[in-house]
């Protein structure tokens, strides 16, 4: 592109970009070390390249390990459930995983503590309702149940380190460890605390109405049965 002023022409430069005469010279000539942005220069201005080179200093790797990782771990949960209410409350939660060689520890705690934080919603109030017009019901956080802070427990974590031999750095996944061994052992922990009513399976979310439910239902069939003895 040009643009025409008083009968000269002159280029127009993209924003952001300097056209190729106003960079300086590559002074590499001599030289025993170059710094890096003597390298760029050169390599942009590509005035001095071998032969069947291309300018700039991109270049794209695709990396392709010869094998899956498996991260593991074991997570146990301990609740209390208010007989009254159907409130769950974690009293106690440790959680050992195994992500391979670790390169930031406190990367990896924060991984862990907010995928058990994230599958303790899951597990025990969030939920997509909708009513039976399909209006979803539940589309804002004044209705859709995230867990607070004072819901969560103290979490014990620990881990086993050993290195994946199919990668260099040795390292294994970490992002869901956390979801994934929490929301069943919350769920267990649950329907261990209510298996005396008989409970074997429960879908989540257990909300407190339901897990009240539960219990009262069962309450009154023994009070039934009960009193049909008598």
């Amino acid at each position: 592109m040009t643009s025409a002023a008083a009968g000269t022409s002159e280029p127009v430069v993209p924003v952001g970009e300097a056209p190729a005469g106003a960079l300086p010279e590559p002074a590499t000539a001599g030289k025993n070390s170059l710094t890096i942005q003597d390298i760029a220069l050169a390599a942009h201005i590509a005035k001095e390249l071998p032969p069947d080179t291309e300018p700039g200093l991109s270049a794209t790797y695709f990396f392709e390990p010869k094998n899956f990782t498996f991260p593991f771990g074991t997570h146990v949960c301990v609740v209390e459930i208010d007989q009254d209410t159907g409130e769950t409350k974690i009293v106690k939660y440790v959680a050992v995983d195994h992500c391979g060689k670790v390169i930031n520890p406190l990367l990896v705690d924060g991984q862990v503590h907010g995928g058990i934080v994230q599958a303790i919603g899951q597990a025990l109030y969030e939920e997509v309702i909708y009513d039976e017009q399909g209006q979803l019901v539940t589309g804002e956080l004044m209705d859709y149940a995230l867990p607070k802070a004072s819901q969560m427990p103290w979490f014990e974590t620990d881990r086993t380190e050993t290195p994946s031999p199919v990668n260099p750095l040795g390292v294994k996944g970490v992002g869901e460890a956390g979801t994934i061994g929490a929301t069943p052992a919350v769920v267990n922990a649950v329907v261990d605390a209510l298996s005396p009513y008989g409970v074997t399976h429960l879908d989540m979310p257990l909300r407190p109405e339901k897990v009240w439910r539960i219990i009262n239902d069962a309450q009154m069939a023994h009070r039934d049965w009960v009193l049909s003895a008598d």
